[in-house]
């Protein structure tokens, strides 16, 4: 029997209004569990704030409010901004709410009466002399700071001395450091497994369990004059949020027999990943399967930061793209879980090409023809026709693919693999000519050509419905679907749709974006002449151009012109034929299967009578040329910036 789903966002600490930062993390958990429920698994989604700390409680002070007040102030924006982005959570949790501090209470008294192997206690009683980061919520030590500051808040931390209550992490780090190596828990990406062991390895301080002079926190139940440290307190929602302390067969259900993934960016791996372990076992619980930890992003090459002003509202985007386009967007600038750029300077170029060019031409030229030549019905299944064997096996294999994907957390690997099929479904469309076929009154085989391509869509309604969830309703309802067929199995299968069936697809489910004019920021002044440089461009400007790894998989040279080879070239997303004038340099045996950068999103073009759908990039010097390839093995369709 397959187990319940788990899967949680890290609660976002309220000194800050969403951004998308935060909207990238929630719209990957919402993706993930809407996948696990299309598959038809029992799935528990969690998000919610972190609403305790001296934090808050000074950003209060400073607005003029109570520190509830402040808090229910900033939590508005965050459920008014996911609900924006249609976030399907089945829980918001807040720190404030006596719930989870009835469940915070009940595991500290567990933590409490826990004992080492060696019978000593767990928690114990000290005086802590040291540095604290306010910024942070946490002790740091002389190594942790840049010059004497912290390097993310660039403020020196605070001298304090204090009685706290401490929590022995080194009786537990051998555990976990066996619990990760055995796979019983796991840490992914890769590089934070690894991370996560280097820490074990260095002697690992005890950390306080609680804060003396903090007012704005949960009470300790064996010591009123404490306060539970935020990060003790933040952690815990974990499982206050599914019953423990108040609803024992909902915690058994999705803690005790679920599948648990926590995820979260990878600035937080300390607490989580050795922490909230240990935490747990002490405690008599289990800890998580699997900890995600993905990576930073930039935004258009800069660090995200207020200073810059280029903190994205998740909002604006909504207003401008809707909360699929968003949600798209968001999850593919890069693969997930890595480091990235989000090139925001692109988002509209990328919306028209994926979504209003390959998704949204897709479905209305295929409409337009089955409205024209079919009175709205869905036609008549053919066989013979070129491609149609191939475009059925893809689409019968795509919803196992994309699971297997979401199953190893490559959330924008399935995406990209239901808009590989749609392109090809396009290919189809383009090389089969219905639209001459219909002039011709070749119905049977038309027939055949769209009701292929309304299986894809059928398909791809389904496998993209976690990403674009609105937008694939829409699509269903178009087709006279309901959600009696929104699962993986009902997608698994090719020639489902019933000839004869209304098919009433009359609206453009993704109209084009205008690109906007890029806005001088406010201190932005232009060069005075003697300042300007001719021939200079912006990085609006560069950011424009579209440039992708390819493969060349054939070449040969043009009949009566000695400089030029036609290549056929893989973008990873699609096939496109390009001519270069590289033939005095490279043989077509020579360039065949190399790695090179392509202009994608140049206008194409005619030479010698060719079609050339991009250009290929060179340096060249007298006599000698050299293409620009990659120094590592990057797969076809990789960005380059």
């Amino acid at each position: 029997m397959t187990r319940p789903f788990y899967v949680t966002t890290p609660i976002y600490y309220v000194n800050d209004v969403p951004h998308i930062g935060h909207a990238y993390t929630t719209i990957a958990a919402d993706m993930l569990a809407r996948f696990h429920k299309l598959a038809g698994r029992e799935t528990y989604f969690l998000t919610g704030t972190d609403e305790h700390g001296s934090k808050v409680a000074d950003a209060a002070r400073a607005a003029g409010k109570t520190p509830q007040e402040f808090c229910d102030g900033i939590v508005l924006k965050y459920v008014d901004a996911w609900k924006a982005l249609d976030i399907e959570n089945d829980y918001f949790i807040r720190t404030t709410s006596e719930r989870h501090a009835h469940g915070v209470r009940k595991i500290l008294d567990a933590m409490l009466k826990a004992r080492t192997d060696d019978g000593r206690e767990v928690v114990y009683s000290d005086y802590y002399e040291g540095l604290y980061c306010t910024g942070c919520e946490k002790f740091v030590t002389e190594k942790d700071l840049v010059n004497g500051l912290c390097p993310d808040h660039k403020c020196a931390p605070q001298k304090i001395r204090e009685k706290n209550y401490f929590f022995r992490l080194t009786a537990y780090a051998a555990r976990i450091r066996a619990m990760i190596e055995s796979g019983e828990m796991v840490v992914l990406p890769e590089e934070r497994r690894r991370e996560v062991l280097g820490l074990i390895n260095q002697d690992l301080p005890d950390f306080s369990l609680s804060r003396e002079r903090v007012e704005w926190g949960i009470a300790l139940p064996f010591d009123s004059s404490q306060v539970a440290y935020v990060w003790v307190d933040a952690l815990s929602n974990y499982i206050t949020a599914i019953g423990y302390g108040d609803d024992p067969d909902s915690f058994v259900k999705w803690w005790s027999n679920g599948e648990i993934v926590h995820l979260m960016a990878k600035d937080i791996l300390k607490f989580h990943c050795l922490y909230w372990p240990a935490m747990l076992l002490a405690a008599g619980l289990r800890p998580p399967d699997t900890l995600f930890l993905h990576g930073f992003f930039t935004v258009d090459g800069d660090k995200m930061s207020k200073s810059l002003g280029n903190q994205i509202d998740p909002n604006d985007m909504v207003r401008r793209f809707g909360p699929d386009g968003t949600r798209y967007l968001l999850l593919t600038q890069y693969p997930f879980g890595v480091d990235g750029d989000i090139q925001a300077g692109r988002f509209a170029q990328q919306y028209n090409s994926d979504l209003a060019n390959d998704l949204g031409n897709l479905v209305s030229r295929v409409g337009k023809l089955i409205q024209t030549t079919f009175d709205g019905r869905v036609p008549h299944p053919a066989s013979g026709i070129d491609g149609l064997d191939e475009l059925v096996a893809n689409a019968e294999a795509l919803p196992g693919t994309t699971y297997e994907y979401i199953r190893q957390f490559q959330l924008t690997h399935a995406i990209a693999e239901s808009m590989k099929l749609v392109r090809q479904a396009n290919k189809f469309f383009n090389d089969t000519t219905p639209w001459i076929l219909a002039k011709n009154g070749q119905t049977e085989r038309l027939g055949g050509i769209l009701y292929a391509c309304l299986e894809v869509m059928r398909i791809v309604s389904v496998t993209l419905y976690p990403i674009l969830p609105r937008k694939m309703r829409e699509l269903r309802s178009l087709l006279g679907l309901t959600d009696a067929t929104l699962n993986l199995d009902s997608a698994r299968k090719f020639f489902e749709l019933q000839p004869g069936a209304p098919v009433n697809i009359s609206k453009v489910i993704f109209p084009r974006i205008e690109a906007a004019e890029k806005k001088p920021a406010v201190d932005e002044k232009p060069l005075a002449k003697s300042e300007s440089r001719e021939g200079v461009v912006d990085i609006a400007e560069f950011g424009r151009l579209e440039l992708l790894v390819a493969q060349v998989l054939q070449a040969e040279r043009v009949d009566g012109a000695n400089r030029l080879l036609k290549l056929q070239i893989d973008l990873g997303r699609e096939k496109r034929q390009i001519v270069a004038g590289i033939a005095e340099f490279y043989t077509p045996e020579e360039i065949t299967g190399r790695k090179i950068i392509v202009v994608a999103n140049l206008k194409p073009t005619t030479i010698r009578g060719i079609e050339s759908n991009g250009m290929l990039l060179a340096a060249k010097t007298g006599k000698q040329l050299s293409i620009v390839t990659v120094d590592s093995d990057l797969p076809p369709g990789a960005k380059v910036s």
